[in-house]
Parts: C-alpha cells; sequence; structure tokens
C-alpha cells in the first residue's frame, strides 16, 4: 500500500528549496546593488608603455578640453561627454583648462566631420601654447533595449602632450547601471572612474 504522506512531504521539500534559493538571489542582488552595475575599465601610461595606476602632472601646466567624437547613434553623446569631463577635470585639480571654439564641431550623423574637428581643435590648442589636451571617443550611450532599459556608456579617452603629439595616457571603459538610473548618472560614474589616475601636483 502506497504511503499518503508521500507526495505532500515531496511538495514541502519542494517549497522549502525555491525559498532558499530565493533568499540566495536575494542576497546575490544585495550584493551587485552595494557594486553600483558593472563596469570595466582599463587605463595606462601609453608613452612609457606600462598600465601606471597613476600619472602626475604639473599643477600650472596648461590642459585643453579637445572633442570628443561621437561613435554612437545618440545625438550629442560627444558634447555631453565633454561637458561631464570638464567638470571631473577642475574637481581633480586641472585649474587652467580651456575648451576648443565651439565652432569647429558640428554633431551631425548625416555628416560626419569629428576627424576635422579634432585636427582643428589641436591646431588650435597648439597655437595658444597649451600643454596637454584631453580628447577621445564615445562608443557607447544609450538604454539598453529590453524590459529593464539599463543604461550602458563606454568611453575611451586620452592625454595628448600638444608640444610632442605623443599619447602620454590612454583608458577605455563601459559602465552599465541600473534600470532606475539616469543615463548622464552613469557617464558621469565612469567618467570619474577613468580620470581618477589623473593627479596633479
Amino acid at each position: 500500500m502506497k504511503p499518503l504522506a508521500t507526495k505532500p512531504i515531496t511538495t514541502r521539500m519542494n517549497a522549502s528549496t525555491a525559498a532558499v534559493q530565493a533568499r540566495r538571489r536575494l542576497i546575490l542582488l544585495g550584493i551587485l546593488g552595494g557594486l553600483g552595475g558593472c563596469s570595466t575599465v582599463q587605463s595606462g601610461n601609453t608613452s612609457g608603455g606600462s598600465n601606471a595606476a597613476q600619472l602626475s602632472f604639473d599643477s600650472q601646466a596648461r590642459w585643453a578640453l579637445l572633442p570628443i567624437v561621437n561613435l554612437t547613434e545618440t545625438a550629442q553623446a560627444g558634447l555631453r561627454a565633454e561637458a561631464i569631463a570638464e567638470v571631473v577635470l577642475r574637481n581633480n585639480g586641472v585649474q587652467r583648462l580651456e575648451r576648443y571654439p565651439s565652432g569647429l564641431v558640428t554633431d551631425s550623423i548625416l555628416e560626419p566631420t569629428e576627424r576635422k574637428a579634432t585636427e582643428q581643435a589641436l591646431v588650435w590648442a597648439k597655437s595658444q601654447g597649451l600643454q596637454y589636451g584631453l580628447s577621445g571617443a564615445v562608443s557607447e550611450w544609450r538604454y539598453k533595449i529590453g524590459i529593464d532599459g539599463e543604461p550602458a556608456v563606454g568611453i575611451s579617452l586620452q592625454v595628448i602632450d600638444l608640444q610632442t603629439g605623443a599619447v602620454v595616457w590612454s583608458a577605455s571603459g563601459a559602465k552599465t547601471g541600473w534600470s532606475r538610473e539616469a543615463l548622464s548618472a552613469v557617464a558621469q560614474q565612469l567618467l570619474q572612474q577613468l580620470l581618477r589616475p589623473i593627479r596633479i601636483q
């Protein structure tokens, strides 16, 4: 005679197992929440050929904020990245910072003029006697398609010695935020992380 208690016991065990798994998922989500999304950053001192954690610059050096090229389909992503990068640089101690003339850049998907604008901005910066220039490119600036619609940003940056034309530092990174985060907030977090190794003495 088959025991009647077999089926209810199995059901209770499955329910208990599901509860444990649910608790584990909540703990994992809590850990991920503390990390603040997913990000990947790579940087280095390219002139020295090493992955230096930090690079120091003279506090009296004059900087140029050069165009950050928009490689995405999002209009004005490069200009938005430039605005955030300017604030981050100033907060990091770069006080002698000048922006390139706004007339050099036309942010248009139909007529890409980024390379020409960057070359003109470099000529302008050298003519002004500036020492270092920050330039870069935005490779991703969007909300991902899907139910959650997470904000995603990808940026690469480089610091150029304007007197020699050498790239003395470079960094690239990507960051994905949570669905309730603003895209600009994720971009600011990524740029702060990318530019953190630059130190002003």
